[in-house]
C-alpha cells in the first residue's frame, strides 16, 4: 500500500543465498514496503531490490581505500567501499521509515541514509565484527581497525542491536557499551518426524554449509573413515570463493571412498528434508579465532529443524544447546583421534534418543520462536519511532 512504512534493508552479501537476511526478510516485510540493497538477484519477501554490482566490493579494495586503511584514516574509509559508492548512488536523496544494516560495515551508510529524515537504525550483527577475518594478515592490520572504529563510533548511536548469541553479546556490550539482543541463526520450524536408525546399524553422517578452509571439513572425513564400516558421511558443500580449491582437497582427502559421498549445495529453506534422512549432524571447528571459538550457526539449527542427533566440538555456544535439550554428543577436543572417540560411543539406542529430543527442541528452537525479537523491534520503531543518532552526537575519530 502506498502509505505502507519504508524499510531499508542493506545487507552485502549475496541476499538471495543468505538464510539469515531472508529469514530476516520475510519478518520485516510483514511491517512495510521493503527495499533490499545487496548482492545478487532480487530476494523473496521484497517490493524492490538495489542490486550492488559483484565487482563493488563492500570493503576499500581500492588504492585509495587502502590507503586510507594503512593511514588510520577510518572516517575518510567508512563510505569509500566501492559497494558503498554504487549504493550512495542509487539511493540519491531517497529516505526510509526504519532501516536495517546487517554486519557492521553497513552501518556508515545506513546512518548516512538515515541523517536525512532521522529515521531509526537496527544493526543485525552475525558475528564478532573486528574478528571477522583475523586469520588474514592483511584483513587484522588493515581492516580490523577499521571494523573497531565503526561499532565504537556507530553501535552507540543504533535504536537496536541484535546478535547471533549469547557470548557474543557480552563482547559488544564489554568493548562497546551495548547489549545486543539474541537473535539465533535458527531455521524455521519444519514438520518433520525422526527418522528411524538403519536396521543394518550403519549411522549416518551428515554436513552441510560452505567449503571453507579451516572449518576442519577434513577431519570429519578423516575420522569418518577411521571410525569404521559402520559409518557414512554426506556432503552438501558450497564451493567458497577460493575456485573450489578446498573443495577439490577435500575429495583428495576422501580419496573415493565410497562411505563419503559429496553432493550438490541444497537451498537453505529445503536443507530440513533433505538431512531428515540421515542419522547425526556433525560439525568440529576449532577455535582459531573468536567467530569460531564462539560461532553458534545456522547448521546446528537445521540439523534440529531435521531431527537429528547432533556431534560436535567443544564450541561453548553450540554446547549450550546441545547439553541443554539433550542432542546429542561433545567431542573432548577437535583432533581426529577425540572425533572418533565421540562418533564410536554413539549408538543406535542413544541416536533414537537424540533424535526425539530434536523433536521436542524443534519448536523452541525454531525461527518463529526467534523472530518475536523483530517484530518487537520494529513495532516500537513504526509505532513510536526513536531517531537516528537519538542517543547522542556521532563522533569521528
Amino acid at each position: 500500500m502506498p502509505n505502507d512504512p519504508r524499510i531499508l534493508v542493506i545487507s552485502f552479501s549475496n541476499i538471495e543465498g543468505d538464510a539469515r537476511v531472508l529469514r530476516e526478510i520475510s519478518v520485516v516485510a510483514k511491517h512495510g514496503h521493503v527495499t533490499s540493497l545487496g548482492y545478487g538477484p532480487k530476494p523473496d519477501y521484497v517490493s524492490e531490490h538495489i542490486q550492488v554490482p559483484d565487482s563493488a566490493k563492500s570493503l576499500p579494495q581500492t588504492p585509495l581505500g587502502v590507503m586510507q586503511l594503512a593511514l588510520h584514516l577510518h572516517n575518510q574509509a567508512e563510505l569509500a567501499a566501492p559497494g558503498n559508492r554504487y549504493a550512495l548512488r542509487a539511493l540519491a536523496d531517497r529516505t526510509f521509515d526504519a532501516i536495517v544494516a546487517n554486519d557492521a560495515r553497513a552501518l556508515p551508510l545506513a546512518f548516512t541514509i538515515a541523517r536525512r529524515n532521522q529515521a531509526p537504525v537496527w544493526s543485525d550483527l552475525h558475528e564478532w565484527a573486528p574478528g571477522e577475518r583475523t586469520h588474514i594478515a592483511s584483513w587484522r592490520i588493515l581492516v580490523k581497525p577499521l571494523m573497531e572504529h565503526i561499532c565504537r563510533k556507530y553501535l552507540p548511536h543504533t535504536a537496536a542491536a541484535t546478535t547471533v548469541g549469547t557470548e557474543i553479546a557480552k563482547l559488544y556490550e564489554s568493548q562497546y557499551g551495548v547489549r545486543p539482543r539474541l537473535l539465533m541463526n535458527a531455521a524455521p520450524y519444519a514438520d518433520l518426524q525422526p527418522t528411524s536408525v538403519a536396521p543394518d546399524g550403519i549411522i549416518r553422517l551428515v554436513h552441510s554449509g560452505g567449503a571453507v578452509f579451516g572449518r576442519n571439513i577434513e577431519a570429519m572425513i578423516e575420522a569418518t573413515i577411521q571410525a569404521g564400516s559402520l559409518f557414512t558421511l554426506d556432503l552438501y558443500l558450497v564451493p567458497a570463493g577460493d575456485g573450489g580449491a578446498y573443495l577439490a582437497k577435500l575429495r583428495e582427502v576422501a580419496g573415493g571412498n565410497p562411505r563419503i559421498r559429496f553432493h550438490d549445495p541444497v537451498k537453505p529453506f529445503e536443507l530440513p528434508a533433505t538431512l531428515n534422512a540421515y542419522d547425526v549432524g556433525v560439525f568440529w571447528i576449532p577455535p582459531t579465532h573468536t567467530n569460531a571459538r564462539l560461532t553458534l550457526p545456522n547448521k546446528l539449527f537445521d540439523f534440529v529443524q531435521a531431527r537429528l542427533a547432533v556431534a560436535i566440538g567443544p564450541t561453548v555456544e553450540m554446547v549450550n544447546v546441545v547439553n541443554d535439550y539433550g542432542l546429542g554428543v561433545v567431542s573432548e577436543d577437535f583432533s581426529v583421534p577425540s572425533i572418533v572417540a565421540a562418533l564410536q560411543s554413539l549408538t543406535p539406542q542413544a541416536i533414537t534418543s537424540y533424535k526425539q529430543a530434536a523433536a521436542t527442541a524443534a519448536d523452541p528452537l525454531s525461527f518463529e520462536s526467534q523472530s518475536k525479537v523483530i517484530d518487537e523491534i520494529l513495532d516500537a520503531f513504526l509505532q513510536n519511532p526513536p531517531t537516528a543518532g537519538s542517543k547522542g552526537t556521532i563522533h569521528g575519530d
